[in-house]
């Protein structure tokens, strides 16, 4: 445009070059162009001229209203909120949502049974927060891989990014978030809401991570991913939800973090560690679903390490509502070829001492043991149902003494190995010995290897009304005498598969 044009007739076309400083004032020369075409030529481009400045003024203003992180890895907000009051106060929390004057009151969200599934119109979302109703939720943690490293990484070198809410929130305003997300809105797929999410809360584009290892769209090393890795239920005093979490692999700088000012005031950059410390030095600035999230996340990604098998029946075993696995209450043991091993020495021996008795003592056939241990679990069990010995307290005991009666000491020895191995275990754990013999048996046994100080009981088959280890009978005799009524609060260790199957089918670990 420095240089004049040559004259134009009314006929021909118009071409102009509209600077990119739409502020700057147009030139001598493009005055004579605009004066030389017609009039409607002339108003469409003022109407560009326009529609650019206008452009330009409302990015501007949006930039200023979204704030970048900083290289110290946090930020904050200071975007126009007088829309809404802060709702930090419980009763003036009330009274907004009661007044639909909450951020997004009047979204309809997706709310649905304790079981997960969809109510038919879904809620709004005052009315969801008001009655506490099962809605979904995303819950999204952001690892920040900038360097693109996805090797397995300490606590310390593992960074995530944390947000704070703002204090408009309708949930935990004001609290920190360790796992951003959102409500799902109705009809909306839990995968597009967590895309959408962490989009608009903190301009980060991702691409699917399918379970596979592939994505959605051919992708380089350099894009932030996207992975669902499970959906599960949480409630407390304030909240009812089916969350599903998201592990997001951030690889972008930190500058390009842009926080969406009604949702967020603040982001921080922190690693596992010093979040750990963080909840420890003040747990009520945390929000205790995305605590509990978090905490979930941690289990998996621990599980994944250790290689530990997904058991169905369990609450670390569905992925589909999975949760956190409790601490054990109790820890039985099984003693023979269990706590020792002396390749079925002393298993053999009992095997031939109920042999030598029933030949002996009851002048039954050889194989007659085998065949009635196949039958009814154990051949005492087969003896008494098919009638070959009394059913009296007095001759089970005898039974018991006799084929019991071996040289403990001839094959087992202290063993000071399986001694720490033991102490190392949680001490406040109670430990039971849980065997299908009998009690005098397994006290020569833990006493000849040194360990006989280190349980609380034996639970013996007598104890379990002479049950197997392969019904649920014996299971519950043994929960009974322990104290304890929660199935999974059970820890069971043996060498019997059979055994370890049975224990798993009562909800057992």
């Amino acid at each position: 445009l420095k240089t004049p044009p040559p004259p134009l007739s009314i006929r021909q076309s118009v071409q102009v070059q509209v600077p990119r400083n739409y502020t700057s004032t147009c030139t001598k020369s493009t005055n004579l162009i605009i004066l030389r075409t017609t009039a409607k030529m002339q108003q469409a481009l003022l109407d560009f001229l326009v529609f650019c400045t206008t452009t330009a003024t409302f990015l501007f203003h949006t930039k200023r209203q979204h704030q970048q992180i900083t290289s110290d890895g946090s930020a904050t907000s200071t975007s126009i909120l007088d829309k809404y009051q802060e709702t930090t106060n419980s009763t003036k929390l009330k009274e907004a949502l009661e007044q639909n004057k909450t951020l997004n009151a009047t979204e309809r969200v997706c709310t649905v049974t304790s079981d997960n599934i969809p109510t038919p119109n879904g809620h709004l979302r005052a009315q969801m927060r008001l009655e506490k109703l099962w809605h979904r939720a995303t819950y999204i943690v952001v690892r920040h891989d900038e360097n693109g490293d996805d090797s397995d990484q300490s606590d310390e070198d593992t960074f995530i990014l944390v947000q704070r809410r703002s204090n408009i929130k309708d949930y935990c305003p004001g609290k920190l978030d360790p796992t951003p997300g959102g409500v799902v809105g109705y009809n909306e797929p839990y995968e597009v809401n967590a895309i959408r999410e962490i989009e608009e809360e903190m301009n980060i584009r991702v691409v699917v991570k399918r379970e596979q290892g592939g994505t959605d769209d051919k992708c380089d090393k350099s894009q932030s991913t996207i992975e669902r890795l499970f959906t599960f239920p949480y409630q407390d005093e304030k909240v009812n939800v089916w969350g599903e979490l998201y592990e997001v692999v951030y690889k972008g700088s930190l500058s390009d973090i842009l926080i969406q000012p009604e949702e967020v005031s603040e982001m921080k950059r922190l690693s596992l560690s010093q979040i750990e410390n963080m909840i420890k030095e003040d747990p009520d600035d945390w929000m205790p679903d995305g605590l509990y999230a978090l905490k979930l996340y941690l289990q998996r990604k621990s599980d994944i390490k250790l290689k530990r098998r997904l058991l169905k029946g369990y609450s670390s075993g569905d992925l589909d509502s999975y949760s956190l696995r409790p601490k054990p209450k109790v820890i039985f043991f099984d003693c023979d070829d269990c706590l020792y091993f002396d390749n079925w020495t002393v298993a053999n021996q009992l095997t031939a001492k109920i042999e030598e008795w029933c030949t002996t003592k009851k002048k039954l056939p050889e194989g007659k043991a085998y065949e009635l241990y196949k039958t009814h679990g154990t051949a005492l069990r087969g003896l008494l149902a098919e009638g070959l010995m009394e059913n009296e307290e007095s001759a089970i005991d005898d039974y018991l003494k006799d084929v019991h009666d071996v040289p403990i000491h001839k094959h087992l020895s202290q063993d000071d190995r399986l001694r720490e191995m033991l102490l190392a275990i949680d001490p406040s754990i109670p430990k039971f010995i849980f065997t299908a013999s009998v009690r005098h048996h397994a006290e020569r046994c833990l006493k000849a290897l040194g360990i006989e100080d280190l349980f609380i009981d034996i639970i013996d088959v007598k104890t379990c009304n002479l049950a197997t280890k392969h019904s649920r009978e014996a299971f519950e005799a043994a929960m009974a005498h322990a104290g304890v009524d929660e199935p999974e609060c059970c820890l069971f260790l043996d060498d019997s598969t059979k055994n370890i199957a049975a224990a798993r089918s009562v909800g057992w670990r």
